[in-house]
């Protein structure tokens, strides 16, 4: 009979990481959180924030440690985006990394804790000088909340909670990275029941303004809700 201790102690071991992509929205762009390696191999390379799963974590709560130690944010909304285990993906160590992606809106979150781990808010463009695969993660990522965001409103994860249609289509225009048409998006979009119109003006781009819109009450079944452009 073999021996489960010697079973297990004689296999190769590997370290886990989990590796986020968190995204913002500020002045019509997408912002990706990053950091500047702090330690060898590539030091103060641009980097992804993340962190090793310790031995009492599953992979989720990992990633949930991480987001909200730099965010100070809770209930973000995250998903796992895929593995990373080339055999030499970190010339450091063998690591077989697990990857999410995070939205979050960048004016709640917690500038003193992005600032204690020198972290910082760069324009998703920038993605390509990362270390390691972490330019294949943010890629791969931007693929599924590309055709997430076309069948769901996840987007608006990146929204503070009360916004203009004007917001709304430069959101969209920037996860896909091209211009969208205003009559027939804005058409689109409050043909869905998701959105609740506010009372509230916003005259910041003109006298005459633009009405204030929210997500309606139930976010949950928001989240579940089918809809295609």
């Amino acid at each position: 009979m073999v021996n489960a201790m010697n079973y297990y102690s004689s296999q190769d071991s590997h370290l886990v990481a989990v590796d986020c992509i968190i995204l913002g929205f500020s002045d019509n762009e997408m912002r990706l959180l990053v950091h500047n390696r702090a330690m060898e191999p590539a030091k103060g390379g641009l980097s992804l924030m993340g962190g090793f799963v310790k031995n009492d974590e599953s992979l989720n709560d990992a990633a949930i440690r991480v987001l909200t130690d730099l965010t100070g944010l809770e209930n973000i909304f995250m998903e796992q985006v895929a593995m990373y285990g080339d055999v030499n993906r970190d010339p450091g160590e063998r690591v077989i990394s697990c990857a999410y992606y995070a939205l979050i809106d960048i004016s709640q979150h917690d500038q003193s804790l992005l600032d204690k781990h020198n972290a910082y808010w760069t324009n998703i463009s920038n993605s390509d000088q990362l270390i390691f695969d972490h330019a294949q993660m943010v890629v791969d990522a931007l693929n599924i909340l590309r055709r997430k965001a076309a069948i769901q409103p996840i987007g608006l994860n990146l929204l503070p909670e009360k916004f203009t249609l004007t917001h709304l289509q430069s959101l969209y225009e920037a996860i896909y990275g091209e211009a969208v048409d205003k009559r027939n998006f804005r058409k689109r979009m409050l043909s869905f029941d998701f959105l609740e119109k506010l009372e509230e003006v916003d005259k910041s781009g003109s006298k005459k303004g633009a009405y204030f819109y929210k997500l309606k009450d139930n976010r949950n079944l928001l989240l579940d809700t089918a809809y295609t452009f």
